[in-house]
């Protein structure tokens, strides 16, 4: 039999040979690095025999794949593990996921876990490990399976099993399962794995969670592990200093800290800014406003519930109704009397674009007046679920950045392009670099509206403009809206994380549901493209990025407070508070803290809130009008006069300066 390399070579090997065959034919030391292997696309087991002509590439601790591959090995030891030190567990799932696995268990009556009992269970795991358990694929028929399984009491791997036979197309029905053993224990799974347990190099168990069977809060809920695996321990170490710098810039605790917003049950999933986080959100749907009106936007306002004829309209009923909160302007009394249920026929906007299309056409416009740029501020509401809460990061009303243009076809190259330059000029005020972004091409989904033929040329307009600016993407296959194909601006913050901020999105579907129209210069009726963008995303959402990104450290002109007057004794507020009043003139945010507290305890204070400036007022600032700033982090100016230190803050200020 014949396979081919990567590099298009041929490699001739014996009938039935098996991926670990074709890594010793390659060499010794492929051999003995190779983990699995790769058959036309598919990942495999290196003892599976290999199909003839098939292209085939093998895995190593160097390849992409590698690390899932043995995080998935991790979640078997384990289960495993699990088994050994609580027989009677029934075991459910255990996936990897991005930078781990989890593995879900119902635990005996009576058995409650805590993460001090994750010592005992790695301990057991790294015996499994050490033991270099193979791991062994066997193919067996459902009946088999599910007589074992039975055998054993362990009910969810009975279910999963009965549902990939249900579940199976008529023209390819479920016959066989996979099984895969290390050591002791036997899991239903598809596989790959590494050849034994002893090429997980370092593993951490990191924390407990709930989770129902199948995502189901009616069905059982049982005990997620969490953890994580690496070849090297230098690497797991890593990875762990990293998730804790993570857990010290979460911004869940730094806006309790810095005291900018908080959540509660009489809201949830909506965040209630303080005075201070007000002074933070203002400012930057201020900064939206400032940018938008000299580049052509026009910020507009629209209602927040809409009758469900418009999202019927848009597409939105049928394929976002779930994540809507829905209500109904029916009699509910009348109702409960004739023993009918209301059905909602309204529902709150959870994006701006129905609204502005609804004011696009009530006004008659020529494609002079084409493009149109319509702003909002606009407040959403999105019905998430609670379990995928996550403090400003996933939340249930927020406020976007969200613009809508009406364009013709020939503007769409040169609008694209000046969405994204408004988008660059926008996060440089944040002191973000172009290295700091990647940008994505999002493709049809398989559930979309509109025709093939438009789909290409929407995608082709994206990508032009991308090549056009000179802007590296990837593609995501399927990735798009249901509406359009979109560009996708994902920023890479200081602890190697990616979140997507911007976004630019082509839409020919809306301007047909919703009838928009212009006059061409032929004097004819043209339909408009429409150009869906956000830059910041939403603004909560932005904050919580931004204060993870920079440890709460904001930049300057956006700090709630920029300086703080701290003053020796009672005798000197009145001095600070002229100060005060001088340095807010220039426009700063100015704090006194005249407690009857040390000024070394006021210092402390202050330090911790991350204010970028301080100063102490004694005698010498009352009498003579100067300050000695001392910045956030310890380092002192030289003392100057209260006047010289308003202008020089305040033009900062104007130019937004970071520091």
């Amino acid at each position: 039999m014949q396979v081919t390399l990567p590099d298009g070579k041929a490699l001739d090997l014996q009938d039935g040979a098996t991926g670990a065959d074709a890594a010793a034919a390659i060499g010794p030391g492929l051999a003995r690095a190779a983990l699995a292997i790769v058959v036309d696309g598919e990942q495999r087991d290196l003892g599976r025999p290999l199909p003839d002509g098939a292209v085939i590439g093998i895995v190593t601790d160097r390849s992409d794949e590698a690390l899932e591959l043995i995080r998935h090995d991790t979640a078997h030891v384990l289960a495993a593990a699990i088994l050994d030190l609580y027989p009677g567990t029934k075991i459910a799932i255990g996936p990897p996921i991005e930078n781990g696995f989890y593995y879900d268990f119902e635990f005996p009556e009576g058995v409650v876990l805590n993460d001090g009992d994750f010592a005992a269970i790695e301990a057991r795991m790294a015996e499994h490990v050490a033991a270099d358990e193979p791991f062994v694929r066997q193919d067996v028929t459902v009946a088999e399976a599910l007589e074992r399984f039975r055998a054993e009491d362990q009910p969810y791997k009975v279910e999963l099993i009965e549902d990939l036979v249900r579940n199976a197309p008529a023209d390819a029905p479920v016959e066989t399962v996979s099984l895969y053993t290390n050591g002791p224990f036997t899991d239903l799974c598809r596989g790959p794995h590494a050849p034994t347990t002893k090429r997980i190099g370092a593993f951490k168990l990191q924390s407990l969670a709930g989770a129902y069977w199948r995502g189901d809060s009616d069905r059982q809920q049982l005990v997620r592990i969490y953890g994580t695996a690496f070849f090297k321990r230098k690497d797991l170490e890593a990875h762990l200093e990293r998730l804790e710098l993570a857990r010290q810039r979460d911004h869940r605790k730094l806006g309790k800290e810095l005291g900018l917003y908080h959540f509660s049950e009489a809201a949830p999933g909506s965040a209630f800014w303080t005075p201070a986080g007000t002074r933070i959100f203002n400012d930057l749907v201020g900064l939206s406003r400032e940018m938008g009106e000299p580049r052509g936007y026009t910020e507009v306002k629209t209602p927040q519930l809409f009758d469900s004829s418009l999202w019927k309209t848009s597409g939105h009923w049928d394929k976002y109704r779930d994540d809507m909160f829905l209500t109904s302007t029916g009699d509910a009394a009348t109702a409960a009397e004739e023993g009918r249920a209301i059905e909602p026929n309204m529902g709150f906007k959870p994006m701006n674009c129905p609204g502005h299309y609804e004011l696009y056409r009530q006004t008659r416009w020529s494609y002079r007046d084409l493009p149109v740029r319509f702003s909002e501020p606009g407040l959403l509401h999105r019905n998430e679920l609670s379990g995928a809460l996550h403090g400003l990061l996933r939340v249930r009303q927020f406020c976007q950045d969200d613009a809508h243009l009406f364009v013709t076809e020939e503007q769409i190259q040169d609008e694209v392009t000046a969405c994204l330059k408004f988008a660059q000029d926008t996060y440089r005020l944040f002191g973000f670099s172009e290295e700091d972004f990647s940008y994505e091409l999002s493709t049809r989904p398989e559930n979309r509206l509109g025709s093939d033929e438009l789909w290409d040329k929407a995608e082709g307009d994206l990508q032009r403009a991308l090549e056009a600016n000179g802007l590296a993407y990837t593609v995501h296959e399927g990735d798009g809206a249901f509406y359009g194909p979109k560009i996708d601006i994902q920023f890479h913050d200081s602890l190697g994380r990616s979140w997507q901020l911007g976004t630019v999105q082509i839409d020919y579907q809306a301007p047909e549901r919703f009838d928009l129209t212009y006059t061409g210069a032929d004097n004819a009726e043209h339909r408009p493209v429409v150009l869906h963008r956000a830059l910041l995303g939403s603004y909560e959402r932005f904050i919580g990025i931004l204060l993870e990104h920079t440890g709460g450290e904001l930049p300057f002109w956006l700090q709630p407070v920029h300086l703080t007057l701290l003053t020796v004794s009672d005798r000197h507020a009145d001095a600070a508070h002229r100060i005060a009043a001088t340095l807010k003139a220039a426009g700063l945010r100015v704090a006194i803290d005249d407690r009857t507290e040390t000024v070394g305890r006021k210092i402390r204070e202050t330090e911790l809130a991350k204010v970028p400036l301080m100063a102490v007022i004694g005698d010498r600032e009352a009498d003579e009008d100067v300050l000695t700033l001392r910045h956030h982090g310890g380092a002192e100016d030289d003392a100057a006069a209260v006047a010289e230190i308003a202008a020089t803050l305040g033009g900062k200020l104007r130019e937004r300066a970071l520091r």
